[in-house]
């Protein structure tokens, strides 16, 4: 950010004293510069701010994608926790049930870090 952009109370008391020195035959050029610099310094904050949404918004659609990721990952690893205790063992369900818990905590414990980042706006 330029100093020369950044309008303030004393820009407008320049350009009013300014007016006063030169007169009114001047007024024409002293508005068309206050007006350029009025005119860079919305162009500059509009496009901070169309800059932090665009982040926003690829932030969450990042977490989306890897929150799917991650959901066809735990049911791709799931499939064989499930079938080899199952076939391996007389009694596998227990060991079964707890390989489920725990892929059900891995992808609530992803969930609720995206959610939190998005709400935060991260």
């Amino acid at each position: 950010m330029n100093r020369e952009d950044d309008l303030g109370h004393g820009d407008i008391e320049a350009a009013l004293a300014t007016r006063r020195e030169l007169g009114a035959r001047y007024d024409a050029e002293l508005v068309d510069g206050f007006a350029e610099r009025i005119e860079r310094a919305v162009e500059r904050r509009v496009s901070e701010e169309v800059a932090l949404r665009q982040r926003r918004t690829a932030g969450a659609e990042g977490g989306r994608l890897r929150q799917f990721v991650l959901g066809v990952i735990s049911l791709g690893v799931g499939v064989p926790v499930t079938i080899v205790p199952m076939v391996a063992t007389d009694n596998g369900l227990p060991a079964v049930v707890v390989a489920w818990l725990g892929i059900a905590a891995v992808n609530a414990a992803h969930a609720s870090a995206v959610n939190g980042r998005r709400a935060t706006g991260d």
